[in-house]
């Protein structure tokens, strides 16, 4: 369920890599993203400026420009457990948290809806995508066929490592190293890298169970395949995920595969923190 549609904010520029954590640190000094020296403090353009308050924002960092707390758990100066993003796993988490958010709508349609009907997509085709979902839902009078198709292209610079670079900075995208989706040789399909992604920790697979479960204690296969989704996941791959977090945790999670009903369920809850605490060490 998308309950506000937001294809814009980002003034046409990817994430790069250092980005969250400059935002994090320019929040947490408690300076405004709308003053004039906001240019100087944060050392990019007015119009980065502002894509960087967007992307905070979309990543689940900042919330009316405060800082959530798995911001502080990640980016912070003394204690952040990966300030400066070195390890894949906060790449993987960073992902998840910009997929589920749904500041960024597109993401999480493309992930989670595009992905179940083809695994082989164009431009126009994601373009088109969207307009049947915001029709279908009586938001038809909201959809902006430029600004959308704006967004695609930005999306696609977040995740797609480019054939011909004409710069260092095509690069320097903050989501490229995950490899989620590749570009064809004809330069006009894309195609969701299921097979050749990289490795998931399991320990931020079962953050984000936890996380879409919220307080249920049953988790029907339905969930965990959406979660798969977002990892670009096939079902051979969450039924194996799900088998390793039991095994991991067989005295608080149980998965079972009975009768054609595939569900987990958890015999006492844990806490998100806790479980990234297990792969941070």
């Amino acid at each position: 369920m998308i309950n506000k549609y937001t294809f814009s904010g980002h003034e046409s520029f990817t994430c790069k890599t250092l980005w969250l954590k400059k935002g994090y640190d320019f929040i947490e000094k408690g300076l405004n993203f709308n003053a004039p020296d906001a240019v100087v403090q944060l050392g990019v353009g007015k119009n980065m400026v502002s894509s960087i308050r967007y992307w905070m924002k979309a990543f689940g960092l900042s919330l009316k420009d405060q800082l959530t707390p798995i911001a502080r758990y990640i980016f912070d100066t003394e204690n952040g457990k990966d300030p400066f993003m070195e390890d894949l796993g906060t790449l993987w988490l960073l992902h998840f948290l910009l997929v589920s958010t749904k500041e960024a709508t597109l993401y999480n349609l493309l992930f989670t809806h595009i992905q179940r009907e083809r695994k082989l997509f164009d431009r126009r085709q994601v373009v088109n995508f969207v307009k049947r979902v915001m029709t279908e839902d009586n938001k038809q009078g909201q959809f902006n066929e430029n600004t959308v198709k704006k967004d695609v292209g930005t999306l696609f610079l977040n995740y797609v490592l480019p054939q011909k670079a004409t710069s260092l900075d095509d690069y320097s995208a903050l989501l490229i190293d995950l490899d989620l989706i590749r570009e064809d040789s004809d330069n006009k399909t894309y195609i969701f890298n299921v097979e050749g992604k990289r490795q998931i920790p399991w320990q931020i697979f079962l953050f984000a169970i936890i996380k879409e479960k919220g307080d249920d204690n049953t988790v029907d296969y339905d969930l965990l395949q959406d979660i798969g989704l977002i990892f670009c996941m096939n079902d051979m791959e969450v039924i194996e995920m799900c088998k390793v977090i039991e095994a991991h945790h067989s005295d608080s999670v149980s998965y079972s595969d009975t009768a054609g009903i595939r569900q987990m369920q958890f015999i006492k809850q844990l806490k998100a923190e806790e479980v990234l605490n297990e792969y941070y060490g």
